[in-house]
């Protein structure tokens, strides 16, 4: 059986208090079984329940317990790769519908939080950090570029002005997304949970999918029970292991690091971010880091293909936390955790159909926050029959990785040693 608590992260020891909820040990009939209780399946409940359909959610762990508890906290706008990219790689209609949904996970965040009143610390304002004059470059064609899509929040920082909201010399400027902003990620999946079951929705803890029987009337297996749908909602990510085959072959699970500090006293707190922003920087392998409720800094950063748990974690990202404010040398890390995000080839998520009944979007490739909740919303747009947007997510081209399973994590860690190589020399 799996570990199935919540790792020991700083979220875990913060969390509001959550109800314990039932393993499945029955079969039930429902119009929608969503596989995962993560930000997408959570999503996509919360809209299909406020459309009117019955839902069930099986999660094998706890709400949360993946990438949606653990990770940075970031409300960042777009994918992982950005409109341009999409723009050159599929016909311009498809390009502007997946531009017009670019900013907007980020606001169904907002409507969520204000809607069903969750605590979960949101703050608005997010920095983008150039090291370089070419990644100051890139903010400036990309703040044209978010422009062209209509999204305005945007300010261009100089040195100076960067300076002014992070005390970090490394930056030589920068760009500020006032739609962008940091949430505690594991009380939002918990309260987006509590608004799934306030509207009717039931979800089952510590109930693994083991098999789900393909056809016009799907049925979701777990060890104690089963779930009789009309359409299932396949929302595991980088913790679906092998249940769907075809969805593994191209995607792979990547582990990031995060630590967090002791609480640090409010003049040094506000030293560092005196505007209480987050911050990441422009790297391929980024940094990033934000300061908690209670005055902690949190700092995250590195990739480890293939998620294998490192056996240090503060050994990796201290030196980093330092390079970046050395004024913290003598401060304790209190938490420390690892957790997997899902990877694809091209960086954009994988969204489609198998057969009529069974649907998935996986694979934010580590810009999940904002794109699972949109992808939630699409997700039950389709299953209404309004699929327009889920088909220019659907069309996206997507490919193997290279070398199968066996090469895919070496080939890959090699090409983040190249880019990684690249922002160290600037080029």
């Amino acid at each position: 059986m799996a570990n199935t608590a919540y790792p020991p992260s700083y979220y875990a020891a913060s969390a509001n208090a959550a109800p314990a909820r039932p393993v499945l040990q029955e079969t039930l009939e429902t119009d929608v079984c969503v596989v995962g209780a993560g930000y997408t399946g959570l999503s996509s409940a919360l809209h299909l329940l406020e459309q009117g359909f019955r839902v069930v959610v099986v999660e094998a762990a706890k709400v949360g317990f993946g990438a949606s508890g653990r990770n940075g906290g970031q409300i960042v706008n777009s994918y992982s790769r950005d409109i341009d990219v999409i723009e050159r790689t599929v016909g311009k209609r498809q390009a502007e519908l997946l531009g017009a949904m670019a900013f907007e996970g980020g606001r169904i965040i907002r409507e969520r939080v204000a809607r069903y009143n969750i605590d979960c610390d949101l703050k608005d304002g997010g920095v983008f950090a150039a090291l370089t004059s070419k990644q100051m470059g890139h903010l400036e064609s990309q703040k044209r570029l978010w422009e062209r899509y209509g999204h305005t929040q945007l300010e261009l920082m100089d040195q100076r002005r960067i300076r002014e909201v992070v005390a970090c010399d490394q930056y030589v400027g920068g760009m500020l997304d006032m739609s962008g902003g940091h949430i505690h990620p594991l009380n939002l999946a918990l309260g987006e949970a509590a608004a799934v079951e306030s509207l009717g929705g039931r979800i089952f803890e510590q109930t693994p999918a083991t098999r789900i029987d393909r056809g016009p009337n799907p049925v979701v297996h777990t060890p104690h029970g089963q779930v009789k749908a009309k359409f299932v909602i396949v929302a595991g990510n980088a913790y679906l292991g092998n249940l769907v085959p075809e969805l593994s072959a191209k995607s792979m699970p990547c582990g990031t690091q995060v630590v967090t500090t002791e609480p640090l006293d409010d003049e040094l707190a506000h030293s560092l971010l005196p505007q209480d922003y987050c911050v990441e920087d422009c790297n391929y392998l980024l940094d990033y880091y934000r300061l908690t409720r209670d005055k902690r800094l949190i700092f995250g950063g590195g990739v480890v293909y293939g998620a294998r748990d490192p056996a240090n974690i503060e050994a990796i990202i201290r030196p980093k936390m330092l390079r970046a404010f050395p004024q913290l040398k003598n401060v304790k890390i209190d938490f420390a955790w690892t957790g997997n995000f899902l990877l694809t080839l091209s960086r954009l998520p994988q969204v489609g159909r198998i057969g009529d009944s069974i649907y998935y979007s996986q694979g934010c490739s580590g810009h999940g926050v904002t794109y699972t909740h949109l992808a939630g919303k699409v997700l039950a747009e389709a299953l209404r029959g309004q699929a327009e947007r889920f088909d220019a997510f659907a069309a996206l081209p997507h490919y193997p990785f290279p070398g199968g399973h066996a090469l895919r994590v070496p080939l890959s860690a090699l090409g983040a040693w190249y880019y990684s190589l690249r922002d160290k020399l600037g080029v």
